[in-house]
């Protein structure tokens, strides 16, 4: 499967690709920075340096890639939890605008399986509006959601693994691997925690 990896050089991006490569996948890694591209390549991956809200860049990347699945891992969070507060407004963009720039994308290069994140946990006003405009506009797509828990490990927010998040939550390293077990899923969406389960919720 050769696919379109949006947010490749993301903390879950820069595991999931060489995990993808391992599997039998071709990948090109889309990144913003293109100081990132060439750690990229390192990865496996070939590079591709794209702004998703330049949404004719976008689409001119997704076509020149033929993919046969675009996979949206974006996210725009600040480093420091500390600065989560501040920075709602750029993620719940990033779920309404980067999710419509790529899913327009994929379309017009006629690609059909698409794959998102979302998270397990509850969320409130603008986050919450953002999140479900994510979930029904990727369904509408007949594409897969997969709903993660809270990361903990590693570069996340709860790197001591004696202070984890509240559930929902799953380790980054386990929520990387079942999402590369995640690719033949059927349209719908999914729940990845750290109870084991991955729970399908039918398309309404």
């Amino acid at each position: 499967m050769r696919i379109f990896l949006a947010g490749a050089s993301g903390v879950l991006g820069v595991r999931l690709t060489p995990l993808l490569i391992a599997a039998g996948c071709e990948v090109a890694g889309m990144t913003r920075s293109p100081d990132k591209a060439p750690m990229l390549a390192e990865l496996g991956a070939e590079p591709v340096v794209c702004d998703v809200y330049d949404a004719a860049a976008l689409e001119q990347a997704v076509r020149a890639c033929a993919p046969d699945m675009v996979m949206h891992q974006l996210t725009d969070l600040p480093d420091d939890a500390a600065e989560l507060a501040a920075g709602r407004a750029a993620n719940a963009r990033m779920r309404r605008e980067g999710t419509t720039n790529l899913l327009a994308a994929a379309r017009a290069a006629g690609v059909e399986r698409v794959l998102a994140q979302s998270v397990a946990w509850e969320l409130s006003g603008e986050g919450k509006a953002a999140k479900e405009f994510l979930e029904e506009s990727v369904r509408g797509a007949d594409g897969v959601v997969l709903r993660y828990g809270q990361f903990y490990g590693p570069d996340t927010y709860y790197p001591d693994l004696r202070e984890q998040p509240d559930p929902p939550r799953i380790h980054l390293d386990e929520a990387v691997a079942r999402t590369v077990t995640a690719l033949d899923l059927a349209p719908g969406t999914y729940a990845l925690v750290d109870d084991g389960q991955v729970d399908f919720e039918p398309v309404q």
